[in-house]
């Protein structure tokens, strides 16, 4: 079990990447207020946190009776990654970069969702809780393991405060395009292994 809860960790913790999501949510969150800023951060981690433990619980089963491939989850989310990439490349989200667009929710969108909860750490949690392959106790541990790198992903963002102040808007600013690039070298990856275009260059 101690293996178990090991691999379980190590493998959420690099498709959930906690680090590359605070310096996206430092980037964002930068016109916010600090209790702002803690709401956003809080709301983000209970909307991943729900949708990766419902994931646990019926994600196999919807994309079975779906009849969708992990596959093809895995191209729509870098697909979306991307849209958003391109969109922090060139600054079209800063019409009004002093308060969020009304009815946009930066927590639920990017953060919650592809952020911290994207279609890599999904299928990780669907693959990690095989009905076929683990037991019961098997997937609780998986599910533990999530709610302790969610605890520690949003320890992580609150400490998003002093990196603003240490960069300021403009450091920000820039921030936000080099993550831009990131975002979209990432989704391309993502995009190359769904599609299995790695294994051709390769």
């Amino acid at each position: 079990m101690l293996n178990k809860a090991l691999n379980d960790f190590l493998t959420l913790w690099v498709t959930i990447e906690p680090i590359g999501t605070v310096v996206l949510f430092a980037s964002l969150s930068a016109p916010l207020s600090q209790t702002q800023r803690r709401k956003v951060a809080l709301k983000a981690i209970v909307y991943s946190t729900i949708i990766l433990l419902a994931s646990i619980v019926v994600g196999q089963a919807i994309l079975s009776a779906m009849q969708i491939q992990l596959l093809s989850l895995q191209v729509a989310g870098g697909l979306i990654l991307l849209l958003f990439a391109l969109q922090m490349i060139f600054g079209f989200s800063q019409d009004s970069p002093a308060t969020p667009e009304k009815g946009h929710d930066i927590a639920v969108f990017p953060l919650a969702v592809p952020s911290i909860a994207g279609a890599e750490a999904i299928m990780a949690v669907v693959l990690l809780t095989d009905n076929h392959v683990h037991s019961i106790a098997s997937q609780v541990i998986t599910a533990c393991v999530v709610v302790l790198i969610m605890s520690m992903t949003y320890g992580l963002m609150l400490l998003a405060e002093p990196i603003l102040r240490a960069i300021g808007i403009n450091g920000a600013a820039i921030l936000e395009r080099v993550t831009g690039m990131i975002l979209a070298a990432l989704a391309v990856e993502l995009i190359m292994e769904a599609l299995g275009v790695q294994r051709w260059i390769n």
